[in-house]
């Protein structure tokens, strides 16, 4: 699904401040493949992100993608799931949500849910280490794979 203007603007102001902030030149490359990621709530896979940048600079390649996105899980910029044994989805929404992945065809959607919010952690994962943050992670049918009969 397409974000709205003022949710892409935001997403890109946020990202124009954190690359300069880390003193990284802000190139037109960057900014496009930021702001594909950025264009939808889908989780684009490297190679949708990469295509859709080439159209508009036809000289980007599929490395520098690769690596720009990488650069971005660093600076906190994109978060990266891996449904099911497939290629991973760039999520540019880097606020607290949990994800809902279809076990059929593989499409991620973002949700939010205080009540999962408000779960406690168990002193085992407690134990595991500093808890910086939790989301959760629901696997299933999507709603549009539910409506349509799965092929033998």
């Amino acid at each position: 699904m397409k974000r709205s203007a003022k949710e892409i603007k935001r997403m890109m102001d946020h990202f124009r401040e954190v690359v300069l902030r880390a003193g990284i030149k802000l190139t037109q490359q960057r900014i496009e493949i930021f702001r594909e990621a950025a264009l939808t709530d889908d989780h684009p896979k490297l190679e949708t992100i990469f295509r859709n940048v080439r159209r508009r600079l036809p000289t980007v390649s599929l490395d520098t993608v690769y690596r720009t996105l990488h650069l971005y899980q660093e600076l906190g910029l994109l978060a990266a799931f891996r449904p099911l044994n497939g290629p991973a989805g760039f999520d540019a929404d880097m606020t607290h949500h949990h994800h809902f992945v279809c076990t059929r065809c593989g499409a991620i959607h973002d949700f939010v849910d205080d009540g999962l919010d408000r779960l406690a952690l168990s002193p085992s994962a407690r134990r595991l280490g500093q808890v910086d943050s939790a989301h959760v992670e629901i696997r299933g049918i999507c709603a549009a794979c539910a409506r349509t009969p799965k092929k033998s």
